[in-house]
C-alpha cells in the first residue's frame, strides 16, 4: 500500500504543533509574524452574509492579507491569456476584498500601537468555536517602553442578525496614566492581491461621518454591486460621564470614514470601546434604500446592546451545534479537526439565501475567486443533506437549476448540445480560463446529475424530479450524448480529450470515470424518464414536449449505455485510469525524496504530467459515487494500486480515500487520512492555508466519520450503518436527517446505540440486520467483533 502520510510529510512541520489542542477552541498562545497569514485564515469569522479574516481591528505594519467579504457580490476581472481561444471566458469571477470595516486605529500617548512595533509580553487569539467569538488579549510596551498596556480584543458576526457585526475593544494602561485615542473606521481603499492589471474593483457612491459613527457605500465596477457599510461606537469603563472629558472628531476623506475619540485614562482603569457594525447590498434592498438599511441594522444593534447581540448570536450556535455536532471521546486532536471543520462549514452557507452557494475558500481569502466549483455537489451536499433541514439541500440544487440556460449557452459555445456546468461560476456563467481545466474536465456536469440523485434518495423528494430535476438531467445527458462519439473500429463510444478528476493528467483519451459516470448520467435518465411516464404522466408528456426528446435521440442514449469503452486493466483486475495510464513508469509515492514533495510546488508540470502520481481520487471518486454497483474486492483491488501513488495534493483527495479504505478493511489508513483532512488546515498541511481554508474538502472529514467509520450507505431509499471505532477513540456520536426522521448515533466499545430523537420511526439495516427505530425502541446493537477494529 506504500508509506504512510504519516511517514511520508515532512517531519519539520512547524504547524504542526502551533496551535493548543482544545476541543472547543483554536489557541494561538504568542505571537509569530512569519505565521500571522496562516493565523488569519484559520481565525475567520463567518455567517453566512458575509466574512472577515482573523486581522487585527489596530494598524499593523507586518505581512497581513486584510480581508473582508460579502456573499454574492462578485466582479468580472478581465481573463488574461497569451493566446485567444474560442470558447475562452470573456472574465473570471472574484469576491471582491470589500470596505475593511473592523478598524480600530489606536494611539497610547501619543504613540500608534502597531504589534509589529511594539514589545509584545504576553499574545493570545482564540477563536472560540462553541460561540462563533474571536478573542485577543495581549500585554504590550511602546517601542521606547514608556507606555506598557493591557488590550483584550472581542468579535463576532451575528447569526442573528446577519447584516451586524460587533467589537469589543478594551486597553487598561498598566503603569500610568496615558492619553488614548481611539480611531474607529470603515477603509474602502482596499484591493485583491489576485487582481489581474491591478485593477480597482470599488469606486465609491457615497459617505457620511457624524458623532458617534458614519456611513460608506461603494459599488463595484461592471458588476454594480452597492455595499453599504455603517459604524456606531460607544465608550464605557470611564468614571465621568460619556461627553465629558472627551473629544470626537469626525474625519472623511475619499472612499475612508473615521472618528478620532481622545480620552485620558488613569492607571489600571479599563476603557472598552464597543463598534456596532451593519453591512448591507443591494442584492437584498434597492440601490438608493441600501445605505439607510446599514445605518438602520447599527442603530438597532446598539440599541440591543453588546451582550444583547451575543446572546442572540450564542444561542444560534447553540443550535447549530445541537444538531451538526460529532462527539469524539478518547482522541482530543480529532476532536478539535471535525470541529473546527463544521464550524467553517456553518460559518460558510446556512441556506438562508438560495442564491448563494458555496465557494472552496468562503469567506477566508482570495483565492479560488470565491466562486462555485464542483465540489459543492461531489462534496458538500452530503453534509447538508445529512445535518440540516431539506429545504437547505434542496436550495443548493436549485442554484443549478437556476443556472441551467447558462449552461446551455456554455455548451453550444463548444458547439456541443444540451447542458455544460461550468467549472466555475458567481451566476452560472464560466469564468475559468484555463482550457484544461475549464473545457476538458468535463466530468464536473455528472456531480450536478448525481446531486440530484443524492438528494432523491435521502429525502424521498420525487416530485422534485417533476419540478425541476428531469430538465437538468436531460440536459446534462444530451451533452454527454454529443460529446462521445462512435468508434467503428471498436465498435465502441468514446469519450476523448478530457481532464479527469486527476488534474496531473491533461487532455486524455476515455478517463474511466468520466466516461463511467456519463454512463451512469444516461441510465438515471432513463430511470426518471421511466418515474415521470408512470407517477406524474401529465408533467412527463409536457416535458418531452417542450424538450423535444425524440425516440431516435433517446436509442442513441441506450446505444452509448451499452457501448460505451471503460479502460481496464485486464492483469490487475482493476480499472485504467485512461488509456495510456499503464504506459507510465508506475512509481510510488514512497519512491519519491520528501523534498520533492508537494509536487505542484517543488516539479515542472512537464514533469508532473509525465509521472503516474494522483492529485485525487480519480477511479476511486467513481467507486466511491456508485458504490452499490462495486463490491468490496473490486474497491480494495483499485485501492490497493491507486493510493499508493496519490499525492493528495487536492484537499479534497483523502475524504474519499478514508471512506473507501474504511469500507475495505483498513481502518489505521482510513483513521491516517480522516486526521490528515480534519487537520489539513489546523497543521497547514498543503503548505497554502494563508491563502485561505479548504472550505469544501472540511465536509469530506464529516464523510470520513459518518460514511467511512460509520460506515452509512443510503442505497435504494434505505439507511444502513456499519460502524468500526478507530483505534485512539473511546467512542463517536453524530446525528443524521434522514427522510423526515433524525436518529442519534452512538459508538463505542460498548455497542451501536440509535436512537429516534425527531420526526417519523425509520427501519434501519446495523450490519446486515433490520431494526425498526421509533421513540421508545432504539436499536442497540453489539459492535462488530466486540471491539474496536485496528489494523
Amino acid at each position: 500500500m506504500g508509506s504512510s502520510f504519516e511517514e511520508r510529510k515532512d517531519n519539520k512541520n512547524d504547524f504542526e504543533d502551533y496551535f493548543q489542542i482544545d476541543e472547543w477552541r483554536i489557541v494561538e498562545k504568542g505571537f509569530s509574524p512569519d505565521k500571522n497569514r496562516f493565523a488569519e485564515s484559520v481565525m475567520s469569522l463567518g455567517n453566512g452574509h458575509m466574512g472577515i479574516r482573523g486581522n487585527f481591528e489596530e494598524h499593523y505594519s507586518g505581512d497581513s492579507l486584510q480581508g473582508t467579504y460579502i456573499a454574492g457580490v462578485y466582479y468580472p476581472d478581465k481573463t488574461v491569456v497569451g493566446w485567444w481561444k474560442i470558447g475562452y471566458p470573456e472574465y473570471y469571477a472574484k469576491v471582491p476584498n470589500a470596505a475593511d470595516f473592523i478598524g480600530i486605529d489606536v494611539e497610547i500617548g501619543g504613540e500608534r500601537l502597531d504589534l509589529a512595533q511594539w514589545h509584545l509580553e504576553d499574545f493570545k487569539r482564540i477563536l472560540n468555536m462553541q460561540k462563533g467569538v474571536l478573542r485577543r488579549e495581549f500585554t504590550a510596551a511602546s517601542p521606547e517602553k514608556d507606555n506598557r498596556i493591557e488590550v483584550s480584543v472581542e468579535r463576532f458576526l451575528s447569526l442573528a442578525r446577519r447584516e451586524v457585526a460587533a467589537i469589543s475593544y478594551s486597553i487598561t494602561p498598566l503603569e500610568k496614566p496615558v492619553d488614548i485615542s481611539f480611531s474607529p473606521h470603515i477603509d474602502g481603499n482596499i484591493r485583491n492581491e489576485d487582481a489581474n492589471y491591478d485593477e480597482i474593483f470599488w469606486e465609491e457612491v457615497d459617505r457620511g461621518v457624524h458623532s458617534g459613527g458614519g456611513q460608506l457605500t461603494l459599488r463595484t465596477k461592471k458588476s454594480e454591486f452597492n455595499v453599504a457599510t455603517a459604524m456606531r461606537s460607544e465608550l464605557s469603563g470611564l468614571q465621568v460621564e460619556e461627553g465629558t472629558g472627551i473629544e470626537r472628531e469626525p474625519i472623511e476623506r475619499k472612499k475612508f470614514i473615521a472618528e478620532n475619540i481622545q480620552v485620558s485614562a488613569e492607571r489600571g482603569q479599563e476603557i472598552n470601546l464597543t463598534k456596532y457594525i451593519g453591512v448591507t447590498t443591494d442584492r437584498d434592498y434597492k440601490k438608493e434604500r441600501t445605505a439607510a438599511r446599514a445605518e438602520d441594522r447599527v442603530r438597532e444593534a446598539a440599541s440591543c446592546g453588546y451582550d444583547g447581540l451575543l446572546d442572540e448570536h450564542v444561542g444560534e450556535w447553540q443550535e447549530i451545534w445541537r444538531d451538526n455536532d460529532i462527539k469524539i471521546e478518547g482522541d482530543k486532536k480529532a476532536q478539535q479537526g471535525i470541529r473546527f471543520n463544521i464550524f467553517h462549514l456553518n460559518q460558510t452557507y446556512t441556506g438562508h439565501d438560495p442564491r448563494l452557494n458555496i465557494g472552496p475558500k468562503g469567506f477566508t481569502g482570495e483565492r479560488y475567486g470565491g466562486a462555485t466549483y464542483w465540489d459543492t455537489e461531489a462534496y458538500c451536499l452530503p453534509f447538508y443533506l445529512n445535518s440540516k433541514d431539506d429545504e437547505i439541500a434542496r436550495n443548493l440544487l436549485l442554484y443549478r437549476y437556476h443556472h441551467l440556460d447558462k449552461a446551455r449557452e456554455n455548451a453550444d459555445k463548444l458547439g456541443l448540445d444540451g447542458a455544460l456546468y461550468p467549472m466555475v461560476t458567481m451566476n452560472g456563467e464560466e469564468c475559468h480560463n484555463e482550457w484544461e481545466i475549464t473545457f476538458e474536465e468535463i466530468h464536473r456536469n455528472a456531480a450536478i446529475v448525481y446531486a440530484i440523485y443524492n438528494y432523491i434518495r435521502h429525502t424521498g423528494d420525487r416530485q422534485y424530479l417533476a419540478d425541476y430535476g428531469f430538465e437538468v438531467i436531460a440536459a446534462v445527458a444530451r451533452f454527454w450524448s454529443d460529446r462521445a462519439h462512435y468508434n467503428p473500429r471498436r465498435d465502441k463510444y468514446m469519450i476523448i480529450g478530457v481532464t479527469g478528476p486527476n488534474e496531473y493528467e491533461n487532455n486524455v483519451h476515455n478517463n474511466w470515470y468520466t466516461n463511467r459516470m456519463a454512463v451512469w448520467c444516461l441510465n438515471y435518465a432513463f430511470d426518471v424518464k421511466n418515474y415521470l411516464e408512470k407517477e406524474h404522466p401529465e408533467r412527463s408528456e409536457k416535458l418531452l414536449s417542450r424538450l423535444e426528446l425524440t425516440e431516435e435521440e433517446l436509442e442513441r442514449w441506450r446505444d452509448i449505455t451499452e457501448k460505451m469503452y471503460l479502460p481496464r486493466w485486464q492483469e490487475r483486475e482493476i480499472f485504467e485510469q485512461q488509456d495510456g495510464y499503464r504506459d507510465k513508469k508506475l512509481d510510488k509515492v514512497s519512491d519519491l525524496d520528501a523534498e520533492d514533495l508537494p509536487l505542484n510546488q517543488n516539479w515542472s508540470w512537464d514533469k508532473i504530467l509525465r509521472s503516474p502520481y494522483v492529485k485525487q481520487a480519480d477511479v476511486l471518486q467513481g467507486l466511491y459515487f456508485l458504490s452499490d454497483q462495486y463490491d468490496r474486492e473490486t474497491k480494495k483491488k483499485n485501492f490497493d494500486f491507486y493510493e499508493p501513488r496519490t499525492v493528495h495534493e487536492s484537499s479534497l483527495s483523502p475524504c474519499i480515500h478514508a471512506v473507501i479504505a474504511a469500507e475495505i478493511g483498513y481502518p489505521h489508513k482510513a483513521y491516517e487520512l480522516y486526521l490528515r483532512t480534519a487537520r489539513l488546515d489546523l497543521e497547514n498541511v498543503n503548505r497554502d492555508t494563508e491563502d485561505g481554508l479548504h472550505i469544501t474538502s472540511m465536509a469530506g472529514t464529516w464523510m470520513a466519520v459518518v460514511e467511512g467509520f460509520a460506515g452509512k450507505k443510503a442505497e435504494g431509499g434505505e439507511l444502513s450503518i456499519s460502524p468500526m471505532l478507530p483505534e485512539s477513540w473511546d467512542s463517536y456520536q453524530f446525528h443524521l436527517n434522514f427522510q423526515n426522521s433524525l436518529l442519534q448515533v452512538s459508538i463505542s466499545e460498548s455497542g451501536i446505540d440509535v436512537e429516534l430523537i425527531g420526526g417519523d420511526p425509520l427501519t434501519l439495516t446495523i450490519y446486515e440486520d433490520q431494526h425498526r427505530i421509533t421513540r421508545d425502541s432504539p436499536a442497540e446493537v453489539p459492535l462488530s467483533g466486540g471491539e474496536k477494529r485496528n489494523g
